[in-house]
């Protein structure tokens, strides 16, 4: 994940005692008492990363609430993004006067259904990995890509993106993929007063070690 962002970005992935450390009191209240182990996990792990990421950074160590859809809550300054998966974890973090937002994601690399597919893929996009070369299953490529993209999309602007709201296009050989935001939504942006919405996220991508790993950043007006 480190290769796929600028050195303006800190990540830190996740080691195996991460799983397990320590939480701040803000974190901890955010998980409850009622989580399940799995999300327990997932959430210090992702928390410990975050923290560790703004350190690098030069920053000092705060907590990293949830709002109420579960993203993470920066501190004034910052920006960030987490992502988990099963056995893999990281966090990334920059100052906001570098980085306008950032984005990562990480999956499984694997076979999605073909409704799956549906929900995920224009018809466009559909004719385009047919196009793309063997050997990965590049379904899960968009899918990954799209969160991504959401996640950068999401602290800016503020409103929803539904996977068919950006239409991607994929360079195995550079290994980049370019996200173009549907009229519409960059519209509605706009019209409620958001400066500068995106209208297209330019992203990296690698497959290895049995994962897709996903990342893009937006750099300040």
């Amino acid at each position: 994940m480190r290769e796929l962002l600028p050195p303006t970005v800190a990540v830190a992935v996740a080691a195996p005692d991460d799983w397990t450390g320590d939480l701040l009191d803000a974190e901890r209240a955010c998980l409850g008492d009622q989580a399940v182990q799995t999300r327990r996990r997932d959430f210090t792990a992702g928390r410990v990363c975050a923290r560790r990421a703004m350190a690098d950074l030069g920053l000092p160590v705060v907590a990293v609430p949830s709002a109420a859809n579960r993203a993470p809550v920066w501190p004034a300054g910052v920006v960030g993004a987490i992502t988990h998966t099963a056995g893999y974890c990281a966090a990334a973090a920059a100052r906001a006067t570098d980085v306008r937002s950032v984005g990562m994601d990480a999956e499984q690399h694997r076979e999605i259904d073909a409704g799956v597919r549906r929900l995920v893929l224009l018809p466009e996009e559909q004719e385009h990995y047919a196009r793309l070369p063997s050997g990965i299953r590049w379904p899960i490529v968009f899918f990954s890509a799209k969160e991504t993209v959401y996640k950068v999309w999401h602290p800016v602007v503020g409103s929803w993106l539904d996977f068919h709201d950006a239409r991607l296009e994929i360079d195995p050989d550079a290994g980049t993929f370019t996200a173009r935001i549907a009229p519409a939504r960059v519209g509605a942006a706009e019209a409620a007063g958001v400066a500068d919405p995106p209208s297209t996220i330019h992203g990296r991508f690698v497959v290895a070690d049995g994962l897709v790993r996903t990342a893009a950043v937006l750099t300040p007006r």
